[in-house]
């Protein structure tokens, strides 16, 4: 997420330090503040920023790295007429208020010439602690300490705000508010943008790109879910009320401007004209665990089901495997998107047969960035974001048949059954245990 924003704000990428995994603090090169504010307005995973005046393993090598700190950079914030206050965050420890003030009273030597002010300072500085990740091993003493000038903090209180808990129109499969957040910034959405979701169900993720200011819009095959029709997804209701839909959804947060339209279309048949629309596709494909993926069939194909909707709309849906959803998604963003732009999506895996070879590529999109998140021992699905650098040509409708890309991922169409049966085993063994 880091990474993406800072390309949107127009910086670039580079660690001080490599990422270091087991820990919560990072340290970022970031020419200007103006940029460092600027990524904070759109990240919901990180908490605050600081400029950086000194760090070390031990309180002798912070207050070393301090005093090697420029004073021309320190001065411009301790002036005589200006107010200030220190604040204490350990990770992964409590220290008492004594503890605190004797680490405060410690930074005496650094130049402030201003007057404390605890309520409403002008200016605030940062002690960070870090005590390691075990929290059944906590050692004595920091493994590592930052002193820094507070310049923002994140957007983490988004994830309160847009809590599916609090919103009009649910599914079975809604986004999660804060994975909804990251994926736009993973596509790098910005204001004027139009953003597509070809399997929009609720329309959890068109919020989150209406919220940094993009028009959006969506497709998908279920006509009761586009217009809120039919059983709720809520505990203690039967039915959908009359305005519950995608449009009220944005209207409950005063994004209804930035709404297209919602349509009743399977995903896997075109119905766009050609050339390049959309500036980012942020979608959850279905993969068969909450809802069953469909497309449109025909009677001389073999049926699964006739379906009736509401109001007499019939619709044969046949079996659509998992390995054409992605591939008819990559095909559909490569010639849909503009250069430069993103497709966002989560793809399930079985992880004792994960390798990265089965991440399905396309010759005009770039891999960008694959994140795990853990569904169970055995299953995970990874959040896929990929880069249009290519035109497309009639020539690369196909080619994921050539390059040996989609024989890999086939393996996965079978996901439903190993999902299942790893949840089967499970609660056996939690009988079996809980007959010993």
């Amino acid at each position: 997420e880091i990474t993406s924003l800072l390309s949107l704000c127009g910086g670039q990428f580079s660690g001080e330090q490599e990422i270091r995994v087991n820990s919560p603090f990072w340290i970022l090169n970031i020419p200007s503040e103006e940029m460092a504010r600027g990524l904070m307005k759109r990240t919901v995973c990180a908490k605050s920023i600081f400029e950086l005046w000194g760090h070390g393993r031990s309180a002798g090598e912070l207050y070393a790295s301090l005093k090697n700190y420029p004073t021309d950079k320190m001065l411009p914030y301790l002036q005589s007429d200006s107010t200030y206050k220190v604040h204490i965050h350990t990770f992964n420890k409590t220290l008492t208020q004594a503890q605190k003030i004797k680490k405060i009273d410690a930074l005496e030597f650094l130049p402030f010439k201003g007057k404390v002010n605890l309520k409403n300072p002008e200016h605030i500085f940062w002690i960070l602690e870090d005590y390691g990740m075990n929290p059944n091993d906590v050692p004595e003493e920091p493994i590592h300490l930052y002193f820094g000038r507070w310049i923002a903090d994140g957007q983490r209180e988004l994830i309160e705000s847009y809590s599916v808990k609090k919103r009009h129109f649910i599914g079975n499969t809604s986004m999660d508010a804060c994975l909804s957040f990251i994926m736009a910034n993973h596509g790098r959405v910005k204001p004027n943008d139009i953003v597509y979701d070809p399997f929009v169900g609720t329309g959890g993720l068109l919020i989150s790109s209406a919220h940094f200011g993009a028009y959006v819009c969506g497709t998908d095959i279920d006509y009761n879910t586009i217009h809120g029709l039919g059983k709720a997804s809520r505990k203690n209701q039967k039915w959908r009320g009359p305005d519950e839909n995608i449009r009220a959804n944005l209207r409950q947060y005063g994004l209804e401007k930035y709404y297209l339209d919602a349509l009743v279309a399977d995903s896997s048949r075109p119905i766009w004209r050609k050339g390049m629309l959309f500036d980012a596709i942020i979608t959850d494909p279905p993969y068969g665990i909450r809802e069953a993926p469909r497309r449109m069939g025909s009677q001389k194909e073999t049926v699964k089901s006739v379906e009736r909707s509401t109001e007499n709309h019939f619709f044969v849906s046949s079996s659509y495997h998992l390995s054409d959803i992605f591939f008819d998604l990559l095909k559909f963003g490569a010639e849909y998107l503009v250069m430069g732009g993103r497709l966002v999506y989560w793809l399930p895996i079985y992880r004792p047969e994960y390798t990265e070879e089965i991440i399905p590529r396309h010759p005009c999109l770039k891999l960008i960035s694959n994140c795990e998140q853990m569904l169970s021992s055995h299953t995970s699905r990874r959040l896929i974001t990929m880069e249009k650098v290519k035109e497309f040509k009639d020539q690369d409708k196909d080619s994921y048949l050539l390059d040996g890309q989609y024989m890999p991922y086939r393996g996965h169409n079978s996901f439903r059954e190993k999902y299942f049966s790893g949840v089967t085993k499970r609660i056996a063994k939690e009988e079996k245990d809980n007959q010993k």
